[in-house]
């Protein structure tokens, strides 16, 4: 057995709660733990995220320099179109969803507490590109 697993991706907020039921919605989850100052979801895929209440915690000002982000989530979807529908009936804003550079067709977002995370296409396997 490993000395260290990995755990969770903690993502500090004012208020836990809202945020994991964000979190719990979108990857069609489950709340695995919740404390008063903590509350802890697994996606149905296994993601492990913990939401921390943080009250002087301040979003990320992503793509700006003043206070830009310090850490983003990836998300790989299906259908950008659909995936981007459910985050914003879930609460979520779009930040980049239109000719984003680089070598993924990808969007990026913010959940309801302001921090950022891309979503992108599930890549093709082999046997998909033939």
């Amino acid at each position: 057995m490993a000395l260290v697993t990995a755990g969770f991706v903690v993502l500090d907020a004012v208020e836990p709660e809202k945020l994991a039921v964000f979190y719990t919605e979108l990857l069609d989850g489950e709340q695995t733990d919740i404390t008063l100052d903590q509350v802890e979801i697994r996606g149905a895929d296994g993601t492990r995220l913990a939401f921390r209440r943080d009250v002087s915690a301040t979003p990320a000002s992503w793509p700006r320099a003043e206070n830009n982000q310090q850490v983003h989530l990836d998300f790989l979807v299906e259908d950008l179109d659909e995936a981007e529908r459910r985050i914003i009936g879930l609460g979520g804003r779009a930040l980049e969803t239109k000719d984003m550079p680089g070598p993924y067709q990808e969007r990026v977002y913010a959940d309801p507490g302001g921090h950022s995370f891309t979503i992108r296409p599930v890549p093709p396997t082999a046997a998909d590109q033939s």
